[in-house]
């Protein structure tokens, strides 16, 4: 009888499963590593991104603060005066408290202020969009609580409404109306008339005009609005907290009345921390702002677009 021939394919490949084995494990980290290098890339340029972004405001600040030091020492400057950077420093780490208490409440009120100016804002604008009477009639009153001193409205506003964080909330909307009904209002008639005429040889009705065009049309008028009223959303709470502070018994504590409370006592190592307190509060509603234009509203054009576009395209 003849033997069948051995299993030279078996012998042979557990004779190879060292190498084969070993020529995967190479196989895999060239893998891992290929896939690593896009992610390490992106890490690196997001890198390069921040310490560009950041980098130069960050040395303006400290040549600033380096610029503010040499001054208030060659010059002999009395600390009542200018007090140093450091002092600064120590006067708002001293006050953390009563400065991260103004912050929330002056926040509160700028922000609360901000969104119903938009609201308020968007609705006018509407209205003037939609009747050129409406807008000639009422326009020049928008433009008066822009261009009349809001400091000689407050006083007017606390007889009103009393010393209560509803008056701050209304100074800061008054303030902050006039540049989102201005914007709002140019992006709704800003419309192409070709448009216009397009939509009412379909037999769109005024709403539908309105909310599928001119609306999306004007949503980057808005955000530009918005962002300006964000920075007068912290001015008009401060202001309105100057009085507000001044006769609420101490009860009020948001950041213009601290600054007002310092200023009387001659603190102004805490006075010039209550000023950048605020300012971080505008970038900060300036960014709340960038943040929404970005994320939100930019998503809903850019599908209002895309949608608008494949109607036009199925209709012709």
């Amino acid at each position: 009888m003849t033997q069948p021939p051995p299993n030279t394919d078996a012998s042979s490949a557990n004779d190879e499963s060292p190498a084969v084995a070993a020529n995967k494990t190479h196989q895999d980290l060239a893998m891992r590593a290929t896939a690593s290098r896009p992610k390490e890339a992106r890490t690196r340029r997001s890198r390069t991104k921040l310490i560009g972004t950041w980098g130069p405001v960050l040395g303006v600040a400290c040549a600033m603060a380096a610029v503010w030091s040499i001054v208030v020492r060659v010059f002999g400057l009395p600390r009542a005066l200018l007090p140093l950077p450091g002092e600064v420093v120590e006067a708002a780490w001293a006050y953390r408290v009563e400065l991260w208490q103004g912050f929330l409440t002056t926040g509160l009120a700028s922000l609360a202020g901000l969104i119903a100016a938009i609201a308020i804002g968007c609705l006018i604008s509407v209205a003037f969009s939609q009747s050129r009477r409406i807008r000639l009639a009422f326009f020049p009153y928008v433009v008066f609580l822009q261009t009349v001193p809001i400091v000689a409205i407050a006083p007017l506003l606390i007889t009103w409404s009393g010393y209560e964080f509803r008056t701050v909330v209304i100074v800061t909307v008054i303030v902050c109306l006039f540049p989102v009904v201005n914007s709002v209002t140019a992006g709704l008639t800003a419309v192409d008339r070709a448009w216009v005429d397009l939509f009412r040889l379909y037999g769109a009705s005024r709403a539908q005009t309105l909310v599928k065009l001119q609306i999306p049309t004007a949503v980057e008028y808005l955000i530009i609005g918005s962002k300006t009223s964000s920075g007068l959303a912290v001015i008009g709470a401060i202001v309105a907290e100057f009085f507000v502070g001044n006769g609420s018994g101490n009860q009020y504590d948001g950041l213009g009345t601290l600054m007002t409370h310092w200023q009387g006592f001659v603190k102004t190592d805490a006075l010039i921390a209550a000023v950048f307190a605020s300012t971080l509060l505008g970038l900060g509603l300036f960014a709340m702002v960038q943040l929404a234009s970005v994320t939100v509203l930019s998503r809903w054009m850019r599908h209002t677009q895309s949608g608008a576009l494949r109607n036009d395209r199925t209709s012709h």
